[in-house]
């Protein structure tokens, strides 16, 4: 391409993003820089789920398996956001929202399918956010007071109240800025206390078995809910609704913000998985600070950063309804007009009021990663993600490039049925052995 030519394809790339129509919205758009975007998908990486993903992928997988199902997850994860992102300006239109980019592409029945899935894959998300908190402070408590007066389903309503509150005093997505940076100071406290202290107690500890447990048919359920739950690792499932508040130019800044995702991001979730499964094998709990030992305060520390992390990072996955509310009710202006908390402290707080009660009937945290990543992640992430891109680039992709396209939607296809017959599996399972309101 010579100078000439660069310079027009420059001028027209810029001046499709200008007259790019951006559909109505209460939320801000194009207002963050691609490092606070960065710094929200990293808050999604190493939220306190982290914690559990030595004992829900590691055990089932093995040292084989898991080490190399993490640097596939993440590659593969990269790959299809990345497909997401350079969608987002398309025929003209800027996609704020995931269903409008499907609806956009497919059609009137897309779009509410698409919207089904993601609210779906969102709200269980957030349920197994307040799961996560409410055992982040049993854990905390029973340090001190083991009187088993207060039982888990105490603390996730705790959880779901503080959460509720979080809510109401942060408008919209762009306004979390400084509390991101609260949040990986969080993150990093129980990181790092997780890790010092299962290294401490893998070098002082005798031999442990690594072997994974169950029968081969049982294996077989458990591998491919492992599958799952990678997946879930490292996706959002709300992308475009991430990427509407970066700056121009979009798709540039966009992929600044999922490198900077995929390297800082990545490091601390390999960090503490592989030393948890190491330290502890396959006893190693879903929530590995159960495992750990160490000073009392400093265990305390750790579960109250994450507590106080994921009350945060919820916040992140509840903002695509909390638009979709705000903006069909018509809530713009000041934060603190009286009309715009009345209806954030009711509509938010009774969204968070339905997600603390299916919490607490139903603390399985492990099933709720398994499940998610079944019906929402994979075809929102990879099915989703590469048929749309296939037909939105047909005229220009090769023949070897759509069959690798169509590959992925099969196989993805396949592998997100497999997953969510094992999730409903475990989920039975478990249902056997635990009650609602089970104090876990």
């Amino acid at each position: 391409m010579d100078a000439t030519s660069e310079v027009y394809s420059g001028s027209r790339k810029l001046h499709e993003e200008e007259t790019a129509e951006i559909p109505e919205t209460a939320h801000q758009i194009s207002t963050d820089s691609w490092f606070q975007v960065g710094f929200v998908l990293t808050t999604g990486i190493n939220s306190a789920y982290v914690l559990g993903y030595s004992g829900n992928v590691m055990i089932p997988l093995g040292w084989i398996g898991g080490v190399i199902g993490l640097i596939l997850a993440t590659a593969i994860s990269l790959y299809a956001n990345a497909l997401i992102a350079k969608l987002h300006e398309y025929g003209g239109v800027r996609h704020i929202r995931y269903r409008d980019l499907a609806g956009f592409i497919y059609g009137k029945k897309a779009y509410s399918l698409t919207w089904g899935l993601q609210y779906v894959n969102l709200f269980m998300i957030n349920t197994g956010f307040i799961i996560l908190a409410g055992q982040a402070l049993k854990a905390a408590y029973v340090l001190f007071k083991d009187d088993h007066a207060m039982k888990l389903p105490h603390f996730i309503a705790i959880s779901g109240v503080v959460c509720a509150i979080f809510a109401i005093g942060i408008p919209h997505l762009s306004a979390l800025r400084i509390w991101l940076g609260f949040s990986t100071v969080f993150s990093l406290i129980y990181i790092v206390i997780a890790f010092v202290l299962s290294l401490q107690d893998g070098l002082e500890a005798p031999a442990r078995s690594y072997d994974i447990p169950g029968t081969k048919i049982s294996r077989i359920f458990t591998t491919i809910g492992a599958a799952a739950s990678l997946v879930f690792a490292f996706n959002t499932g709300m992308l475009p609704e991430i990427q509407a508040t970066v700056r121009k130019p979009v798709v540039e800044n966009m992929m600044k913000a999922l490198y900077f995702q995929f390297t800082a991001g990545v490091v601390p979730l390999y960090a503490v998985c592989f030393v948890g499964y190491w330290a502890y094998g396959n006893k190693t709990s879903s929530y590995l600070l159960n495992n750990v030992n160490g000073p009392i305060w400093v265990k305390a520390m750790a579960n109250i950063a994450a507590f106080l992390q994921t009350v945060i990072a919820l916040h992140i996955f509840a903002s695509p309804m909390y638009e979709y509310l705000d903006t069909k009710f018509g809530i713009k202006g000041s934060p603190l007009k009286i009309q715009n908390l009345t209806f954030r402290i009711t509509v938010r707080g009774g969204y968070l009021a339905i997600n603390t009660l299916v919490s607490a009937l139903l603390p399985f945290l492990g099933d709720f990663m398994s499940l998610t990543g079944a019906i929402s992640t994979f075809p929102l992430t990879f099915i989703l993600a590469n048929h749309m891109y296939l037909v939105a680039k047909k005229d220009t992709l090769t023949s070897a490039q759509k069959l690798w396209h169509w590959l992925n939607v099969g196989f993805f296809a396949l592998l997100a049925v497999a997953a969510l017959i094992s999730a409903l599996r475990l989920i039975a399972v478990d249902s056997k052995t635990y009650h609602v309101f089970a104090d876990l």
